[in-house]
């Protein structure tokens, strides 16, 4: 059969293999970012804490996604767990590095001002580095999400979730009458995901930056 007709025979699956993707990926970005930006806070001001968090993340960037879990599989099973754990490590990079360079770019001027005002460290954490170190820490958000979206597929190795499972059994099925038809769904499928993921980056952007910083 053909592309479209496959689609059209196994469009409740697909659908269902599409949200796991999503939300599996949405939920490990929230979490990824949250820790992120939390490192990005902590070592900051600190060029040798700052490089240290750098240069860890990157290092858990350099495995290999497949041995990531397969070495995960052996502690926390098999399922949703390796994968939430591996998406969320993965995620780190892009967010720690952006946050760091994000909060070191605030003008200082600005950070005097308010603590010339009385603003606490805490209030001008909250209201003046942060809201100005957010334009970068979205364009990390961005980049680490485009990433997991791919990476998310090899979840499949570990029964986990997603769209993955679509390309892991069009491969194991090689010669068969369908096999390239479900590497092809799960593949734009993938594609797909990321373009209205970034779309929607692009319009939380638009909402939380202000035109002045964005100028």
């Amino acid at each position: 059969m053909s592309f479209w007709e496959y689609v059209s025979s196994r469009h409740e699956q697909l659908l269902t293999d599409t949200y796991q993707h999503a939300s599996a990926v949405f939920q490990c970005m929230v979490i990824a970012t949250l820790l992120g930006v939390f490192i990005g806070v902590v070592t900051y001001r600190s060029e040798w804490a700052g490089s240290l968090a750098t240069t860890t993340t990157a290092t858990i960037l350099t495995i290999p996604s497949l041995a990531m879990i397969g070495l995960l599989i052996p502690i926390v099973g098999l399922g949703v767990a390796p994968t939430v754990i591996a998406l969320t490590l993965y995620g780190l990079l892009p967010v720690v590095r952006n946050a760091i360079v994000g909060l070191r770019g605030v003008d200082p001027a600005l950070v005097d001002a308010a603590k010339g005002i009385g603003m606490s460290r805490t209030a001008r954490l909250l209201r003046v580095e942060l809201p100005l170190a957010w334009p970068p820490i979205l364009t990390g958000i961005r980049v680490a999400t485009q990433m997991l979206m791919g990476i998310a597929a090899i979840a499949a190795f570990a029964s986990g979730p997603g769209l993955g499972n679509e390309i892991f059994r069009g491969i194991a099925s090689l010669g068969s009458a369908n096999a390239l038809n479900q590497v092809l769904a799960g593949t734009v499928g993938i594609a797909v995901l990321a373009l209205l993921f970034d779309a929607a980056y692009v319009l939380i952007g638009r909402l939380t930056i202000s035109r002045g910083i964005r100028a």
